[in-house]
């Protein structure tokens, strides 16, 4: 049986401790190039950093797409590389790329004949408009380049090897924070694009990252081949019956931050954009336990395909603590360094109160949030995307927005803050229960 990456074999702690370093590596090179584009277009104003802001539920949701079909391709490759079938692997890889491209091909469509009526329905002002389509547009129109190293990512992960997805993403952030400033603000007699600027940037960076991760794929894992017309339509649909509720489940998270922020913008534009950066921030704080969940799908997908289930949960549980541990020592250092973070995003006295008051409230709920991550990740390895989805629902819809909206009423932006936080707590509690529940029900019936 094919284990090149130990993760059948090796020391449960071992695995996702050397699996996990590098992807914390990768996902701070892709978190420092949104920090990267939120710091140099905060120079531009703070109307421009506003705009910003109102992107990010409409790019998070097209990247939630890619992000299920992502996931449902690598369990499906992790499922047969536990097998020791190499061949499907690789089928499911190359197909799930492809639909991939074509769903969001399809989403940008949309997004460039709606652009206008979209923004304006999230809340933004009129004036934010030009600025919002400067980016947005080069952003449909390049969005496939980044989906293509994220589904090929996703397949080189379900391996076991995430320093190479790691390594890809690290270049990428380098080339974007190179070009960022000089297409944002110009360079000798070349003025620049302002806002568009940064997103062409970003284009670049994922160019060079569609060249490296297809590389790999096809010269070193062989994980990508011609498309199998017996096959693909049916690999499509199993990739799609579980990456569906999946990229359902990533949507309602955007869905999630555009309601708060429709809220946040009855409290104007400085509460917008410090929501805007701390969003930003709160993904920095959350990379270790985002990390490790990205390392334990492809690690229980694989166990539970070679059909050691007591290994997978053993992962699950010692990642789930790890996860509440480790955010409440990141709250605690984050705490009297708070008013520092703000001033690296603006100088305007408003915007600082309002990011204060996030980072020294909501942060400390982190590690509750991530096991209700690492709870939908269980589900998706176990082929149960339904309760993958429930559980994404419960978290947003039934814990954490419920409160956040309960308590804006009561206490405006701060009471916003409150709720989010509550909800978390209040999600994660009953997500550990449930991961007690599903360990327990599938063990039993083994024995």
């Amino acid at each position: 049986m094919r284990d090149n990456q130990s993760l059948l074999t090796a020391p449960i702690g071992q695995v996702l401790t050397n699996k996990t370093i590098p992807m914390m590596f990768g996902i701070v090179a892709i978190l420092l190039m949104n920090l990267v584009d939120a710091y140099f277009i905060s120079l531009l104003g703070t109307e421009a950093l506003a705009a910003i802001s109102y992107t990010f539920p409409v790019t998070f949701g097209i990247n939630s797409i890619t992000m299920g079909v992502g996931l449902g391709l690598s369990t499906y490759v992790g499922r047969n590389l536990g097998k020791g079938d190499h061949a499907v692997a690789a089928r499911y890889s190359s197909h799930g790329i492809l639909l991939a491209v074509g769903l969001v091909i399809i989403a940008s469509y949309f997004g460039f004949t709606y652009h206008d009526n979209l923004f304006i329905a999230l809340g933004a002002e009129f004036a934010l408009i030009p600025l919002i389509r400067e980016y947005m547009l080069v952003f449909f129109a390049t969005i496939p380049l980044l989906v293509i190293p994220m589904t090929g990512n996703a397949a080189i992960r379900a391996t076991g090897d995430t320093k190479t997805p790691a390594q890809i993403m690290m270049v990428a952030a380098l080339v974007n924070a190179i070009f960022d400033p000089l297409l944002i603000f110009g360079v000798g007699s070349f003025e620049g694009y302002g806002i568009m600027g940064a997103a062409i940037a970003s284009a670049i960076s994922w160019l060079i990252a569609v060249i490296w991760s297809l590389t790999i794929l096809v010269r070193r894992e062989k994980l990508l081949a011609l498309p199998n017309p017996l096959y693909v339509v049916q690999d499509g649909f199993n990739i799609l019956k579980l990456g569906t509720p999946a990229a359902l489940s990533n949507a309602l998270a955007p869905l999630s931050t555009a309601i708060l922020m429709k809220v946040i913008s009855n409290h104007g534009i400085a509460a917008i954009a410090a929501y805007g950066a701390a969003q930003r921030i709160e993904s920095v704080l959350l990379l270790a336990t985002m990390a490790l969940n990205s390392v334990l799908n492809p690690f229980m997908a694989q166990n539970f395909g070679a059909g050691n289930d007591k290994r997978s949960f053993d992962g699950l549980f010692m990642a789930m603590r790890f996860s509440v541990l480790f955010q409440l020592f990141v709250f605690i250092v984050m705490v009297p360094l708070s008013s520092s973070f703000t001033t690296l995003f603006t100088s305007d006295v408003a915007v600082a109160d309002y990011l204060w008051l996030y980072l020294v409230l909501v942060p400390v709920s982190y590690g509750f949030q991530g096991i209700m991550m690492m709870v939908v990740s269980t589900f998706n390895s176990l082929h149960q995307p339904l309760n993958a989805l429930k559980w994404s629902l419960l978290r947003l819809f039934v814990f954490t927005l419920p409160l956040a909206l309960l308590f804006s009423f009561i206490w405006g932006v701060d009471g916003l803050f409150v709720g989010l936080t509550m909800g978390n707590i209040a999600g994660g509690v009953l997500a550990y229960k449930e991961a007690i529940r599903i360990r327990e029900t599938i063990l039993s019936s083994e024995s």
